[in-house]
């Protein structure tokens, strides 16, 4: 009999926690602001550029368990431009080189996230996502391209309000960074192979994006 109230009573929890699941769809839209990228591998091998700021966006699909938080899969995406002076060796006679290269961020992150629900309409969160950036970059001089690949991370924080239930304003601050971004992978120079430059850094974007996200049944 004890062991029948118990599974009883367990299978009431569960039944509990799966109602109380649910899943939602998170859309991105926001200002991501300038970035310096440099990289000095020595006098005649180095870069100094500004990745410029622009307009991100994208959708999120998350899956929440109230009181206890989230887990989103994320993709975003930005097109922007990077006025780059750089120098690969001595294949240029020394000459600096001016380029303004085309940009294209991708961004596949895993979010975990943490709600802190003040009232039904306010709902203030943080959290901090893995994953991958894949970024490519075009010179425009010879519409040369390449693609790479690198492990990313992110922070954000903010807030939801909830306009009903089913539907809410997202509004939030966050901090991207992949590194080793810029380099190594993508070519800079306007000569063959072995204008490309072996050294590497580190890129951090920060944004205040809003959103809406939306509960489904």
């Amino acid at each position: 009999m004890r062991r029948l109230i118990i599974f009883l009573i367990l299978l009431g929890s569960l039944s509990h926690a799966a109602q109380s699941q649910e899943i939602r769809v998170n859309t991105y839209g926001g200002y991501i602001f300038k970035d310096q990228v440099d990289s000095y591998f020595s006098s005649s091998s180095f870069y100094d550029g500004v990745i410029q700021d622009g307009f991100r966006w994208g959708l999120g699909f998350e899956y929440v368990i109230p009181d206890k938080g989230g887990l989103e899969l994320q993709y975003l995406r930005q097109d922007t431009n990077a006025p780059t002076i750089y120098q690969s060796g001595n294949i240029f006679n020394g000459e600096l080189q001016l380029t303004d290269f085309d940009l294209g961020l991708n961004w596949i992150m895993l979010n975990g996230t943490r709600y802190f629900v003040v009232n039904e309409k306010i709902e203030p969160f943080g959290g901090v996502g893995v994953g991958l950036g894949i970024f490519s970059i075009k010179n425009p001089d010879n519409n040369n391209q390449r693609t790479s690949t690198k492990f990313s991370w992110n922070v954000r924080g903010g807030s939801n309000f909830w306009l009903s239930p089913k539907a809410a304003i997202r509004l939030q601050a966050s901090l991207f960074s992949a590194v080793e971004s810029v380099g190594g992978g993508f070519y800079f120079g306007t000569g063959g192979s072995s204008a490309g430059l072996n050294t590497y850094s580190t890129k951090y974007q920060f944004g205040l994006e809003g959103g809406l996200v939306f509960r489904i049944p």
